[in-house]
């Protein structure tokens, strides 16, 4: 029987997926980025609780995520779990009453212009990469932050208009325009794998990263390098199929840190499917 809360297993859902390892190019347990390190996300998790906790008790997408965001920012490293976030605030809101694709469909449709400037306004927080927008949409560069609230206002936009206008190019964004697709699926393959909970967790990201190049790498460092990246884990996913085969994804995932290249996206997605395994049941911790 569950005992933990629709909050609880979404910070336990950004604990596990940050404590998995290998994920190549990720922080994880044993493995720290140049500047961002394995205790930043432990305690970016402890600052997201209120934020998670307002998702869980009804309160908007936009203000719940924008807590969660300003709560998570409090620690050394910046951002930790920005985009994690943004999938997890309209899944706890979603769990208060049926955990399935068309009551979450149903939560990011509702969401409003006050919402919209609540995100907005949770980059204040935080730095976040972000591509370059198009010049005519610069006046709703996200990186504005509140200042671009009045254009936002102006043109009426909710905001789940904002994240369909980052589609194509950012798969978070993806997420709340398909239904959070990935996301389900990803906790589908979790309650199929075998193993631990952190082990699954690995398994899942690495299919994922085969799966579609990960567009935060393809911001920062070019299509061609995701592309790169996702042939690379296409490979070592097909592998571990047939054969264990940890030395070959320990590897990879050494060599994606020296070059500084992070599929964030991927975990993003990764922390989403663990909340849903958790609230379904299938994943046991």
């Amino acid at each position: 029987m569950q005992t933990r809360t629709p909050a609880q297993h979404a910070r336990l859902a950004l604990l596990l997926e940050v404590a998995g390892t290998p994920k190549p190019g990720n922080v994880d347990r044993r493995r720290d980025l140049a500047d961002l390190r394995f205790d930043h996300f432990l305690a970016g998790t402890v600052g997201a609780q209120r934020g998670l906790e307002m998702a869980a008790d009804g309160a908007g997408v936009g203000p719940a995520f924008e807590r969660a965001v300003e709560g998570m920012s409090a620690q050394g490293g910046g951002n930790t779990q920005f985009g994690a976030l943004l999938l997890l605030v309209p899944l706890t809101r979603a769990a208060r009453d049926d955990l399935s694709q068309p009551v979450v469909e149903a939560v990011v449709e509702d969401t409003t212009v006050a919402d919209a400037a609540a995100f907005y306004r949770a980059f204040e927080h935080v730095d976040v990469f972000v591509a370059d927008p198009p010049e005519d949409m610069a006046p709703l560069d996200v990186r504005r932050g509140a200042d671009a609230v009045p254009a936002l206002e102006e043109r009426g936009l909710t905001l789940l208009d904002v994240m369909a206008g980052s589609v194509p190019g950012d798969d978070v964004a993806r997420e709340w325009v398909t239904g959070f697709e990935r996301s389900f699926g990803a906790a589908e393959r979790l309650a199929e794998a075998e193993g631990p909970p952190l082990d699954r967790a690995a398994a899942v990201f690495l299919s994922l990263l085969a799966e579609r190049p990960d567009t935060l790498v393809a911001d920062k460092h070019g299509e061609d390098v995701a592309r790169e990246v996702q042939e690379r884990a296409v490979e070592l996913h097909e592998r571990r199929a047939v054969e264990t085969d940890r030395e070959a994804v320990e590897a990879f995932a050494d060599d994606l840190v020296d070059r500084g290249i992070n599929p964030g996206t991927t975990a993003d997605i990764t922390a989403a499917g663990l909340f849903i395994a958790l609230e379904r049941g299938v994943l046991e911790v």
